[in-house]
């Protein structure tokens, strides 16, 4: 079934993301942004957790999350400790909601606004997947780069 892929995925990355955070030596390196790198770590960290969070957590679980968008760009030295409790909770949110899912939830229409094109909740759970990754590779460059 598909949602044991996406849990394992999820998981596999939320947990990817942890260590990230783990191993700033420097932990206002978390927060640090240097030339191009207009993100840091931290603020990467805190959108990731928001975007799963209201794209799973609210949306398809009815967990009544209220994300704060501007706030995962906006906030600066939060504390390790709060980041690595936000991944587990959201470890724990995406895997209770997914493992829920039904083949008929997936192949249900999935949208986010009125003018975006047509796709399943499958294909938006791939696309979510696929937006953690993306954003992990770029904590760990930013952290191999700039936590020396």
């Amino acid at each position: 079934m598909p949602t044991e892929t996406l849990i394992k995925l999820f998981k596999r990355d939320l947990s990817k993301l942890k260590e990230e955070i783990n191993s700033y030596s420097n932990v206002s390196n978390l927060w640090q942004v240097d030339g191009l790198v207009s993100n840091s770590a931290g603020n990467l960290c805190l959108h990731l957790v928001g975007n799963l969070n209201h794209f799973i957590g609210a949306t398809l679980g009815n967990t009544g999350y209220i994300r704060q968008r501007e706030l995962e760009f906006s906030l600066k030295n939060v504390p390790k400790e709060d980041m690595i409790k936000q991944i587990d909770d959201t470890i724990v949110i995406v895997t209770n909601i997914l493992k829920n899912l039904t083949e008929d939830d997936l192949k249900k229409e999935y949208r986010r606004n009125p003018s975006e094109d047509y796709m399943t909740t499958e294909y938006f759970l791939s696309h979510l997947a696929m937006h953690l990754a993306y954003h992990l590779g770029q904590i760990n460059y930013h952290r191999r780069l700039l936590d020396q």
